[in-house]
């Protein structure tokens, strides 16, 4: 009898949140259906989750971050890696042996930035490597916050001597915890950053600029109440010479996963007094 070999021995499906991994029986293409208690996902040798008779198929469903998964940060992805493992039991007669055993390395990669518009900023969360694609959109909010910062700040002018509570959030059901960044602010006349005059007020990745002087008292809050969102506080300013009192103010936001550390490009730096 003739055994035809399986198209994709091992399919892999890099989802939102969890990978699934399925193996079809006859691992080898020799006609011999390796055993479900045979293989292994990870360091941790987590068991299946399904067993399919029928199609012959074993199935691992996991979160990214289970059975000793590993996670790498590069600037464009998060990659995470781990290893399906084939370990024979032995045969009736332990003199000898009739397969190998067998390790296959999985990766699945995630992008870790998108391009994006000068609206709304939503970068794009997709598989890289994926049977079946999903993808998720982040959601960045620059909001107004009244003095206690219990809610955003009715449409009221700002006198001279006021503090403006500016608070940014990141809206995520992501795989991976995120902490939120304030890259650069620029305050204009007219909207977009590219608006002449300007007033850098938060640049060089994440420094509140606008807190360098000693007449002003502006900085970011802290601690954190969470990583996906950031508060700063600016005192309030016009441009001297203009006679226009609507000033824009465009920021650039972005995010990290939570359980990298703050760097030279991925900041929230305040100057101290």
């Amino acid at each position: 009898r003739s055994h035809s070999r399986p198209q994709v021995p091992v399919e892999v499906q890099c989802q939102e949140a969890q990978l699934v991994v399925t193996v079809h029986r006859d691992l080898f293409g020799n006609g011999r259906l390796v055993s479900a208690a045979e293989l292994s996902l990870g360091p941790a040798a987590c068991k299946h989750s399904r067993l399919d008779a029928s199609q012959n198929t074993v199935t691992f469903s996991v979160g990214l971050h289970e059975c000793g998964s590993t996670v790498q940060v590069t600037p464009d992805s998060l990659i995470y890696r781990t290893l399906l493992s084939y370990a024979p039991s032995p045969g009736s007669n332990p003199a000898i042996v009739r397969s190998s055993a067998a390790v296959i390395p999985i990766e699945c990669h995630y992008p870790r930035r998108d391009n994006v518009s000068s609206g709304s900023i939503r970068p794009t969360w997709s598989p890289f490597n994926s049977v079946l694609a999903s993808e998720e959109r982040l959601q960045f909010s620059l909001r107004l916050m009244n003095e206690d910062w219990s809610s955003e700040r009715a449409l009221s002018p700002f006198h001279l001597g006021d503090v403006l509570n500016i608070q940014a959030e990141v809206g995520s059901h992501s795989h991976v915890p995120l902490r939120l960044f304030v890259d650069s602010c620029v305050a204009t006349l007219g909207p977009g950053a590219a608006s002449e005059p300007h007033y850098n007020i938060i640049d060089f990745n994440g420094c509140l600029v606008d807190g360098r002087s000693d007449a002003t008292s502006s900085a970011f809050v802290t601690p954190r109440l969470r990583q996906d969102m950031l508060r700063f506080q600016i005192d309030a300013f016009r441009f001297a010479g203009d006679p226009r009192h609507l000033i824009y103010i465009t920021c650039h936001l972005k995010v990290t996963p939570a359980e990298q550390s703050p760097d030279a490009l991925n900041k929230a730096c305040s100057f101290s007094k």
